[in-house]
């Protein structure tokens, strides 16, 4: 049986190393003739690190004095890369990003300082070390705590609770402490690799809200969070729909009275303006007798000029 095994250890290896080949990576100049015969281990895993923190990335548990070379092969969302040493000293590093490798007294290792998402990807290893070599490929994932809120809103005439979880990695798991109608959280990947989740609940009519939670499990968190949804733009308990209708109607009779009782004014405004005008304008006055006398006719003033001199 553990012959077998190693068969098929030495098969895996043989086809990885082929594909490496036919991927058209060229050969490091750090890389150094191993023999055939040594024993030769590939391992494949997964690791998951959290936001923020410092990795350390391990490729064999031989010693740092026993090692020949090792090279890490990275491929991430911005490009391939990679970071080498050999014992002769020789050293190389195209990714230039902070990553670097580090010994310890017992063995070499590829740190990567302050974990971001941009440091997602698949990291190829290959150690070569006095008696045989270790090629470890291990996906390298990063754990982000979402942010979460939750909240009453209106759909028609229905009040519907919202659970959200926003920009966490892997993605949330939501519930709710009433299972009745509630429907599928809805889950959806983010340009920048992180996840939404939002579970939706439609609360039948006149339910008590004061016990209604939603609760969010994550990766990050060691405890579940508990939410409580209110209604957006207040503090306090919900006030049901009754409520909110007697409030906007109230609202719009109030502008209704305040806009009749401004037209009124303005009305009354207006009458009293023109009546002042009325009373303060001139009155055409009566003609006077010297006004007559101006006026009189040419054949009377005719007749009283001859009368004078005929007297």
């Amino acid at each position: 049986m553990g012959g077998m095994m190693w068969v098929f250890a030495v098969f895996i290896l043989s086809v990885y190393e082929t594909w490496s080949l036919d991927t058209g990576s060229p050969q490091s100049t750090l890389m150094h003739n191993t023999s055939s015969s040594a024993p030769k281990v590939y391992v494949v895993r997964n690791a998951s690190f959290i936001l923020g923190s410092n990795v350390s990335l391990t490729c064999s548990n031989e010693s740092a004095s026993k090692i020949i070379y090792v090279l890490w092969n990275i491929k991430l969302k911005s490009g391939p890369c990679r970071i080498g040493h050999n014992n002769d000293g020789q050293s190389e590093d195209s990714c230039n990003d902070g990553k670097s490798l580090r010994n310890t007294s017992t063995t070499m290792y590829l740190h990567i300082p302050n974990f971001s998402n941009d440091d997602v990807g698949i990291y190829q290893c290959e150690t070569v070390y006095t008696g045989g070599a270790d090629t470890h490929n291990i996906s390298v994932d990063i754990i982000a705590p979402p942010n979460i809120s939750a909240w009453f809103e209106w759909k028609g005439n229905k009040m519907v609770a919202v659970c959200k979880a926003e920009r966490g990695k892997p993605a949330a798991n939501i519930s709710w402490s009433h299972l009745e109608n509630s429907s599928s959280p809805k889950t959806w990947l983010g340009s920048d690799g992180f996840f939404t989740v939002e579970s939706r609940l439609e609360l039948p009519e006149n339910m008590d809200t004061k016990n209604l939670s939603c609760t969010i499990r994550h990766q990050y968190w060691e405890e579940e969070k508990t939410l409580v949804p209110k209604l957006k733009g207040q503090s306090g308990e919900h006030k049901g729909p009754n409520f909110t209708l007697i409030y906007i109607l109230t609202v719009v009779i109030s502008i209704a009275v305040l806009a009749g009782i401004l037209f009124l004014a303005q009305k009354k405004l207006t009458i009293l303006r023109c009546s002042k005008q009325a009373d303060t304008s001139p009155s055409k006055p009566l003609p006077t007798a010297e006004d007559v006398e101006e006026v009189e006719p040419y054949a009377s003033y005719v007749q009283r000029v001859n009368s004078i001199y005929n007297s």
